[in-house]
């Protein structure tokens, strides 16, 4: 039973709907036509008669009563009179007619442009009243748009005499009515003015809270436009003297006007902006639209300044240009979009057109007698309702619109691969996409697993409304439970939400390959790829972690671990064999470390660990089984086997070190313990000499990166002599000294050291050469037994393309003292870019210079380059020559050195020589000079130049007499004196 009452009670209720949506409109539209066709009218009445009368112009406003009834006299009788908008007073003059039948007859002066009328009748000329907006008096009355004149008791055949005053395109004319039929009319006229009036006006006022609701600047727009539109309607019908009832105030009226016609303009260009703003940027030409838009500016500065007469022609060429500029667009618009819209609304520019331009050719051709229907009364209902069909179909264009885009944002919420949901204040879901059901399962919304707890672990519902409180939108990542089977395991979820009023709305992306990735980067960032300890970057960020709570008593150990001879296993088994062995090796150096300590790679066979909150002397326990543990037996990789053994330098942090100089520090004790045979271990403790000498070059390099201008630099100079002439020539090599702001001498080595660390050895070999070569110039004079000085070059200099071309410009700068100087290049300089030392060799010797290699025979492949440079000297590496005489191979290998640079054509240099004996030697196998303590310490320059050869320094006996039985070799048994020579 209960499905056939609701079936019934449907039924009944879409046949209700359909006659009151359908049927009553149409049946109400059918009788409203039937009656203004067949019915009879309520307000009938018979038409007025036209008089005839006599008009003339007082252009000069001079006339009176008396000699305007004269001159009208030879005017000749008109039905009407056009004023061309001439606001001169009129005098007119008619016959009283013969009264009606059924009513006394009246006078009607209908033109609503008439402001003022005064009439007089008979020989005496007696008044019969006068009437403006505001006042009437005597026989005179309003009288719909005009005035109107009783003619009740006044002779038949009485001439009457009246004078007119009108503003604007005003027609005279003089109407005969039964008073009956006036009053009729009368009502008519009131009756539909206040029809037009109150229907415009509630339309108007409807569209206004339309506008409200809706906050659409467009439809407070077109409100302004009815009620403008209404006004001017009512000036074209003559009823613009009351607004709701009330009259006008007279100069309110007059002043009115012509803002009402000015304001209809620019209100019409506005609106027609703003209805298709979307549309005008499709069609083209907007600075003609820009200019229609300033001439409404332009428009209302007129209307308040210029006089009504004068302001009528100007709103009537602004209407009519507006007008065809507005069709051009609408068309246009038409023509590219078919907006509906702009065909309504180009119909009521139409319209509005018609009339308008109607009104001027009456004014102008006197032509309302045949087109008297079309006016702006009808202008302004019928481009009224043409607007508010433009506005209906824009309404419903935009209502086209809103559903089509609501249906798109419904399929794209539900195709959407993001999650999307929505959250009641408690945290339920009560909305969902299909998406968030495939991330989040499909019970999201079944009630007792729909709220936001039940599926993330680490952000309850509370920090959710914490986030959301701090900030308007809310972002975080968020990890799913992991203890529900039905909910997906251990995925990463990117949550964005918002609050929308008192629910929240949100997204959810799932990020798990993109957070896995995420965290690989960041470990990566850390961690060493193929070990995964901490890399270079992660040692750093763990040393200066545990540098930050440095207190009194901060006890953190720092070792660093070198693996002797792994290189011959990447060279002789390739890089997967070593890779193996490297990840062997971590696990081993991990199973020693306790917790909290840290291992890091810092090179490709080079570690650091380091150990917090461990003293010394445990430290050095587990260095010691990290040693043991590393080389007490074989890496084996696949069928290989390897003995791998590794050196550990450690030391006791210091409080205040940074964490560079640390790990500098650690490096230097590695160094020494692979020096060192046994332990494989080297200790640096918190008060070693290792960390004085350490501050120290820090102090220095801190005051070598000053400023451009070292301080404390100076030069001296250590004697060369050579073993076939000694007593004949001074050469020496240039040394860097320096005194620090103390006035202590710093350590050579210290000095280069902080110079090469700190950046700084570039200026100080400017700052050398540039020195030498001055005081080359200066002493020129005095070293007249000098064939060259020898200055170092280092290698971080030469490879400086810039201080390259400094020492080209300073060479050329001191051309004239350039062939003496002797550059000193390093052997492992020179052989590390071959091709760049030849070139600057090349550049050296363009100015006589000399260019000497250095250290020679300290590396391993200097005889295969040596003939690829040509170098004047060569300087035999010192350990070679000290002690030489107690090593007979470093006696071979130093006469071989000699060979081999007399048959390249180069002089040998041999450096380090402390004692006579190693001079002899040096002599004896052929050395050109020698170098060292055996002949003198550095000199300063002052007593160098004192000196006559580098001979004049020894002060050791045995290799003074060696020098002398040299210069003086012992005559011969057999052999004759030379000339001069006794031979006692």
């Amino acid at each position: 039973m209960q499905p056939h009452w609701r079936r019934w009670h449907g039924a009944l209720e879409h046949a209700l709907s359909g006659l009151l949506i359908f049927a009553l409109p149409c049946a109400m539209l059918v009788l409203s036509v039937l009656a203004l066709q067949t019915w009879a009218p309520r307000y009938a009445h018979d038409a007025p008669l036209r008089l005839p009368m006599r008009v003339l112009e007082d252009s000069d406003a001079q006339l009176t009563a008396e000699t305007a009834r004269t001159a009208l006299e030879h005017q000749p009788q008109v039905l009407l009179r056009d004023t061309h908008l001439a606001e001169a007073p009129f005098w007119f003059s008619f016959s009283v007619p013969p009264p009606g039948l059924d009513s006394p007859s009246v006078v009607e002066f209908p033109s609503r442009h008439l402001v003022r009328l005064a009439c007089w009748g008979g020989r005496q000329l007696d008044s019969l009243g006068e009437a403006d907006r505001v006042h009437q008096q005597g026989r005179l009355f309003d009288s719909q748009a005009g005035f109107g004149l009783r003619l009740q008791d006044l002779v038949p055949g009485m001439q009457v005499l009246c004078q007119a005053q009108l503003i604007g395109p005003g027609r005279l004319t003089v109407q005969q009515w039964d008073e009956s039929a006036l009053r009729t009319a009368t009502r008519a006229f009131e009756r539909n003015a206040g029809l037009l009036e109150g229907g415009i006006v509630l339309l108007a006022v409807f569209v206004f809270i339309t506008a409200l609701i809706n906050r659409n600047s467009t439809y407070v727009l077109f409100a302004v436009w009815l009620l403008i539109n209404l006004r001017a309607g009512a000036l074209s019908a003559g009823w613009d003297v009351q607004w709701l009832g009330h009259n006008v105030p007279a100069e309110w009226l007059i002043q009115g006007r012509p803002i009402t016609l000015a304001l209809l303009y620019v209100v019409t260009i506005m609106l027609f902006c703003s209805l298709f703003r979307e549309e005008l940027p499709k069609v083209g030409f907007r600075p003609l639209l820009n200019l229609m838009q300033w001439s409404c500016a332009l428009l209302l500065v007129l209307s308040v300044t210029l006089p009504y007469a004068q302001f009528l022609p100007l709103i009537w060429l602004f209407t009519a240009i507006g007008s065809l500029v507005l069709v051009f667009f609408l068309v246009r618009i038409v023509v590219i979009t078919r907006s509906t819209v702009a065909a309504w609304y180009g119909a009521s520019i139409g319209v509005t057109l018609l009339a308008s331009g109607y009104e001027v050719v009456a004014a102008a051709f006197g032509l309302q007698t045949w087109i008297g229907s079309v006016n702006s009364v009808t202008a302004a209902l019928s481009s009224s309702l043409l607007a508010t069909m433009a506005i209906a179909a824009q309404m419903r264009q935009e209502h086209r619109q809103r559903v089509q885009a609501q249906a798109e944002l419904e399929h794209t919420y539900n195709v959407i691969p993001l999650g999307l949901f929505t959250l009641d204040p408690q945290g339920h879901f009560i909305a969902a996409n299909p998406a968030l059901h495939a991330a989040l399962g499909p019970a999201v919304l079944v009630p007792g697993r729909d709220h936001w707890d039940h599926y993330f672990d680490d952000t309850p519902w509370q920090r959710l409304l914490h986030s959301l409180n701090a900030q308007p939108v809310a972002e975080f990542e968020v990890r799913g439970r992991t203890d529900d089977p039905q909910l997906p395991q251990g995925r990463r979820f990117l949550v964005k939400a918002s609050r929308a009023g008192e629910r929240i709305e949100g997204s959810l992306q799932d990020v798990t390959e993109r957070a896995l990735a995420t965290e690989r980067l960041q470990f990566l960032a850390n961690h060493d790829p193929l070990t995964q300890v901490l890399n270079r970057n992660g040692v750093q960020a763990e040393l200066e972690r545990a540098l930050q709570p440095a207190g009194q008593d901060l006890a953190l150990a720092l070792a660093y671990l070198d693996l002797d001879r792994f290189k011959l296993i990447n060279d002789m088994f390739g890089h997967s064999a070593g890779d193996e062995v490297l990840r062997q090796v971590c696990s081993r150096v991990d199973e020693v470390l306790q917790g909290g300590m840290h291992l890091g790679r810092v090179g490709g066979d080079e570690f650091v660990i380091l150990m917090p909150n461990t003293h010394l002397a445990d430290a050095t326990l587990i260095c010691q089984d990290i040693v043991s543990s590393l080389g007490n037996r074989p890496y084996r990789v696949g069928d290989l086997s390897f003995q791998v053994h590794g050196s550990v330098g450690l030391i006791e942090v210091v409080r205040g070190s940074s964490a560079k100089d640390a790990v500098s520090t650690a490096d230097r004790a590695c160094r020494e313990a692979k020096k060192k045979r046994g332990s494989h271990l080297v200790v640096f403790e918190r008060d070693s000499c290792v960390f004085q000498e350490h501050e120290a070059e820090i102090r220095l390099a801190g005051l070598l990166s000053g400023s451009d201008e070292i301080e404390g630099l100076y030069l001296e100079m250590q004697p060369i002599m050579s073993l076939k002439e000694p007593h004949h020539s001074l050469n020496f090599e240039v040394l860097l000294r320096m005194r620090d702001p103390e006035g202590q001498e710093v350590p050579t080595t210290r000095l280069i050291t902080a110079a090469e660390n700190s950046g700084r050895m570039g200026v100080i070999d400017r700052w050398v050469l540039r020195q030498t070569l001055a005081w080359m110039r200066e002493s020129h004079g005095r070293l007249k037994h000098t064939r060259f000085i020898c200055m170092n070059l280092s290698g971080a200099s030469l490879n400086d393309e810039r201080f390259v071309q400094d020492v080209v410009r300073m060479l050329a700068q001191y051309a004239d003292v350039a062939p003496r100087l002797c550059l000193e290049i390093t052997e492992s300089v020179a052989l590390h870019d071959l091709e760049n030392t030849r070139r600057f060799i090349a550049q050296v010797h363009g100015f006589g210079a000399k260019v000497a290699l250095d250290d020679f025979g300290a590396g391993y492949t200097s005889f295969s380059y040596l003939k690829e440079l040509r170098g004047d000297l060569l300087k035999i590496d010192g350990g070679f020559i000290v002690n030489m005489n107690e090593h007979p191979a470093n006696v071979a290998i130093v006469e071989a050195i000699v060979g081999l640079a007399r048959n390249l054509g180069m002089k040998t240099i041999a450096e380090w020589a402390e004692d006579s004996a190693t001079v002899q030697t040096l002599a004896e196998i052929g050395v050109d000079y020698v170098q060292g303590f055996a002949i003198a310490r550095s000199q300063p320059p002052e007593r160098l130049l004192r000196m006559r050869s580098s001979a004049d320094f020894v002060a050791d006996a045995d290799l003074l007499h060696y020098l002398l039985l040299q210069a003086w070799p012992a005559p011969s048994l057999f052999s004759d004196p030379k000339p001069g020579q006794s031979t006692h």
